[in-house]
């Protein structure tokens, strides 16, 4: 096993809103998927797909991290997450089972590490507003946050003493 150096996983995964904007990572930029995808879900890659299997497929093929699985052809990571998942579900799984699961789903997008670590974002739904009520109106500016020189107070001499 290695001993030091970086990891892929290492340090804290990237921030959207981070206030330094201009680390050499930061080049490729943040994706914003889409709320779902829609269509229809591929077809099934591996062999002998069971009722279970189709349904997490099913679902999986739905969300927003599918728009990118499609573009970049996962289909065959996300046929051995599904077929992996299934295996953990059941009582008594094993251990190494679920941690690759779970590796899968970082990979995948899946958790908000994953999603962060890929830098995907999910826009918001067009109807997400509440019933009842009405959306703000949107302000041309963007709130200006106030810089760590702004936020110093000058003291002069004999001042907080």
């Amino acid at each position: 096993m290695p001993r030091g150096g970086a990891r892929v996983t290492s340090g804290p995964p990237p921030d959207p809103n981070a206030l330094r904007r201009t680390r050499p990572g930061d080049s490729a930029g943040w994706k914003t998927l889409p709320p779902s995808r829609t269509g229809a879900p591929p077809a099934w890659p591996l062999t002998d797909v069971q009722p279970r299997e189709w349904d997490l497929w099913r679902d999986l093929w739905s969300r927003p991290q599918a728009v990118m699985w499609e573009e970049m052809g996962q289909t065959y990571e996300v046929a051995l997450l599904v077929r992996n998942l299934g295996e953990a579900e059941q009582p008594g799984a094993r251990a190494d089972v679920q941690k690759v699961v779970r590796q899968y789903m970082d990979s995948l997008g899946l958790t908000v590490q994953g999603m962060l670590r890929n830098r995907w974002k999910v826009a918001d739904a067009p109807d997400e507003q509440p019933a009842g009520e009405e959306a703000p109106a949107p302000t041309g500016a963007k709130p200006q946050r106030r810089s760590a020189r702004d936020r110093l107070k000058v003291v002069t001499d004999g001042e907080g003493a």
